[in-house]
């Protein structure tokens, strides 16, 4: 006999164990961190045991938290993937449905989505560009493409792109204003700050960067900050101050020579970006067909040109 389970509960707990905050989980799911909060707290009561460590710097689950998380993403994701395939034996063609950032959906794959739809005419493929990368779990999306450090419990990861991170500009920002030959030129110049969720880890910050680089970073003419990736990008791109470049994002820009990297500091970036779905998607041919050209793309991605100023 199969038990009445409260199953929104579940999802509510299961979401917030995996992402570590009550409100990126209320994000994920649309609805409010208040709603979020007394589902967890109904679960804890109807299980009679803390399911959750609540903190400052987060919410970690306990130990029973943490088998119940694990089960919830398993069962869940199980019934998910029996429900694709039984749906994908009547729709061959049916849309791949793609969670993503819109920094990365903007400056990295649609201008490579194109690739991929002249091969497969046959196939459709509709993006979702959210901040929280979509709920795999329930079955919103197929596949997605998160960034981060690559902890998302109970699905099928791989690294997709790593990340480097060096100033970029546009040339006219070189030749109409102050230099920008060393870090200490950056005291001359507006700094362009992308407002990235602390994901864990050190995020890709512009003091990260001074840190990673071994120089010092000077207090900048102006800073102007943007939630979206992209736009922080073009803005660089439009020549309204310097972006710290984060690999993915510019590398098609810093080609064209839209933008320009003056500086010879190269750094690692602790995020990458990460292939995520459920774990038995990848049987579905048009899944595993769409994975594949996404990491031959990747694979094909060529290494930061760095500008040297004559």
């Amino acid at each position: 006999m199969i038990r009445n389970l409260p199953f929104t509960s579940l999802r509510s707990f299961e979401s917030v164990a995996r992402l570590g905050s009550f409100s990126r989980a209320a994000e994920e799911m649309n609805v409010t961190q208040s709603a979020i909060s007394q589902h967890v707290k109904a679960l804890e009561e109807w299980t009679g045991c803390p399911l959750l460590h609540r903190s400052r710097a987060g919410s970690k689950p306990t130990i029973d938290g943490e088998a119940l998380a694990t089960a919830i993403a398993a069962g869940l994701g199980q019934i998910s993937d029996i429900c694709t395939q039984l749906q994908s034996r009547n729709a061959r063609d049916a849309p791949i449905i793609l969670s993503s950032l819109p920094g990365f959906s903007v400056n990295w794959l649609f201008p490579r989505l194109i690739h991929f739809d002249q091969a497969n005419p046959d196939l459709s493929v509709s993006i979702h560009t959210n901040t929280s990368g979509g709920d795999l779990v329930v079955g919103n999306c197929d596949l997605s493409i998160r960034y981060g450090l690559g902890n998302y419990r109970g699905m099928h990861v791989e690294k997709l792109l790593s990340e480097t991170l060096t100033p970029v500009c546009a040339p006219s920002l070189l030749a109409q204003g102050h230099p920008l030959e060393t870090a200490a030129d950056l005291a001359h110049h507006t700094l362009l700050i992308d407002d990235i969720s602390d994901l864990g880890g050190e995020p890709p910050t512009w003091s990260y960067w001074a840190e990673r680089a071994g120089v010092v970073l000077p207090k900048p003419a102006n800073t102007r900050r943007f939630g979206q990736s992209n736009m922080v990008v073009q803005a660089a791109i439009e020549g309204y101050g310097v972006a710290l470049g984060r690999s993915p994002l510019v590398q098609d820009s810093l080609a064209s020579g839209a933008l320009v990297a003056p500086l010879p500091h190269q750094v690692p970036s602790q995020y990458a970006y990460w292939f995520v779905c459920r774990k038995h998607a990848l049987r579905t041919p048009r899944l595993r067909l769409f994975r594949d050209w996404l990491f031959e793309e990747a694979a094909a991605q060529p290494s930061l040109e760095i500008y040297q100023p004559s």
